[in-house]
């Protein structure tokens, strides 16, 4: 059980890290939006090329942050009435979602994505809709990296539900935000 929990943490911990590095994309997207509209409003000279980066930009932090949500619990779930269930029940429910719904829409996720980015890796694609011709590939082939990232954490989370089985507890996830907001709240609290 020891090699489960190594095994399920190292890609938790994998699908943080991607998570974490691509939302540094959020910093150019800010930065090139606050240029846009100074180069737009300021000199009333807008860019060619500012609403290409935003809609690429978005997408690609949208789709590289599923693994990382997926590894800290944050999807949404209608769980009125599974959350009053036993975790054992739990787990086995959400084997089988795993198996029927989740990994044909990822599996179908990675095919297709690499045969679209692929595809648009060697045309060199660029977007017709731009005046300066912005390639497009990477967004593409985002998809594909997307798609395995979240194919691998969903290997972790079967893992999770397995143990689960086996032992009747979680196991648990790490916490970013919600360790941070106790510790500001801590902080702040007047004794």
């Amino acid at each position: 059980m020891n090699k489960l929990k190594e095994f399920v943490f190292f890609i938790d911990n994998l699908s943080v890290s991607v998570g974490r590095s691509f939302a540094w994309c959020i910093i150019i997207l800010i930065l090139g939006t606050c240029y846009e509209v100074f180069m737009r409003y300021g000199f009333g000279n807008p860019t060619s090329w500012a609403f290409d980066m935003s809609y690429m930009l978005y997408g690609t932090i949208f789709m590289m942050a599923g693994a990382y949500t997926l590894a800290r619990g944050g999807h949404v779930r209608g769980d009125f009435l599974y959350r009053r269930l036993k975790p054992k029940t739990q787990a086995r429910i959400d084997l089988v979602l795993y198996v029927l719904f989740f990994f044909p829409g990822i599996l179908a996720m990675v095919f297709s994505g690499y045969e679209y980015g692929i595809a648009a890796f060697k045309l060199r694609e660029v977007s017709v809709n731009s005046p300066v011709g912005v390639p497009v590939w990477p967004i593409k082939l985002i998809i594909l990296f997307s798609g395995f990232f979240l194919l691998v954490q969903g290997i972790a989370e079967v893992m999770r539900c397995i143990y689960c089985i086996k032992t009747g507890n979680w196991l648990r996830r790490g916490v970013d935000v919600d360790e941070t907001a106790l510790n500001l709240n801590k902080d702040l609290r007047i004794d």
